[in-house]
């Protein structure tokens, strides 16, 4: 039997043109040519993504508190309770965190809340000021042999390579062995080698820079090869800076904390969080408050500089600015 098929119906053609189709949408004269965004320099645009990074706010919000807390922690304590840092009270030995000693109490029985904060102070200082010497050195440096190139470029760029080949950790021990011990010989000894990672970066920037037209234009008016570094180009590339600085504080606390914690860090009484863990780490089973405390407070540290960090670099990338 023979079976009716029904031919297939013919694609529909293009739409009917009327003289209303594609009409323009009615703008009133004068907003055709009018800016409906706001102006934003580069900065405002960049802190209005770091705003948008959640997790570079959160690292934000626990920097200041873990700042505020270094500052106003052993004054509270002292205030509020009469504790100070060094205070040996042997009548309340390895005491557990009560409303009396906030965080407990150490095995000479100092109260931990203040040598906590204390210590706060101690490592955050030591990376800052770590910090500040790897931009002073590590710009300057930098800056000079990215301008200047050829041989002066290359004589100082070997210096960088053999002090760079040098393991860090090995040249401040062999420093700390032979001076002694203590906060200025940790900063000395920190300065002398962390500088090399940021002269390499911004000795990379400038050579992307110093052929352009600014620069060029700068050479020909005479402006001095330390105001044109400092004034023109050094400012061009601070976003890569500020990422590698906060990134490098928590380097150098981690540094001070490990040279604390083989017993070459902040002498007694006075005491950094590597030292506090150095004296906590062997009875942490028996008395874990002394151990959990200190190392909080590293770990919070630590994570909070590495999500500012990571939320600089995104929010300083000219590439994913708003357009």
């Amino acid at each position: 039997m023979a079976v009716n098929r029904a031919a297939p119906s013919a694609p529909a053609g293009p739409p009917e043109l009327t003289p209303d189709l594609f009409q323009p949408a009615p703008v009133a004269a004068g907003e055709a040519e009018a800016i409906v965004r706001p102006s934003l320099t580069f900065w405002q645009d960049a802190w209005i993504r770091f705003r948008a990074n959640r997790l570079a706010m959160v690292g934000l919000v626990l920097l200041i508190f873990m700042a505020l807390g270094s500052l106003l922690g052993p004054v509270v304590s002292y205030h509020v309770q009469g504790h100070t840092f060094d205070y040996q009270d042997y009548a309340n030995i390895n005491k557990p965190p009560s409303a009396q000693f906030w965080f407990g109490t150490d095995q000479i029985g100092r109260d931990l809340f203040t040598r906590v904060w204390m210590g706060g102070r101690i490592s955050l200082f030591i990376g800052i000021v770590a910090a500040l010497l790897e931009l002073v050195i590590g710009v300057l440096y930098g800056g000079i042999a990215g301008y200047l190139g050829g041989r002066v470029d290359e004589i100082m760029m070997r210096i960088v390579d053999v002090l760079y080949g040098i393991p860090y950790l090995l040249l401040v021990i062999l420093l700390l062995v032979v001076m002694n011990p203590g906060l200025p010989t940790i900063i000395l000894a920190m300065g002398l080698t962390g500088w090399v990672g940021m002269a390499r970066l911004v000795r990379g920037q400038i050579l992307q820079l110093r052929e352009m037209e600014f620069v060029l234009a700068a050479r020909v008016l005479g402006v001095p090869t330390m105001s044109l570094i400092l004034r023109h180009l050094v400012p061009n590339v601070m976003g890569p800076i500020l990422v590698s600085l906060t990134l490098t504080v928590p380097g150098a606390i981690f540094g001070e904390a490990f040279l604390s914690f083989i017993g070459l860090g902040v002498p007694p009484p006075r005491a950094s969080w590597g030292t506090l863990i150095n004296e906590a780490y062997t009875v942490m089973r028996i008395w874990p408050w002394q151990f959990a405390f200190p190392a909080l407070a590293l770990s919070i540290t630590m994570f909070a500089f590495n999500a500012v960090g990571d939320g600089l670099r995104d929010a300083l990338d000219p590439r994913l600015r708003a357009r």
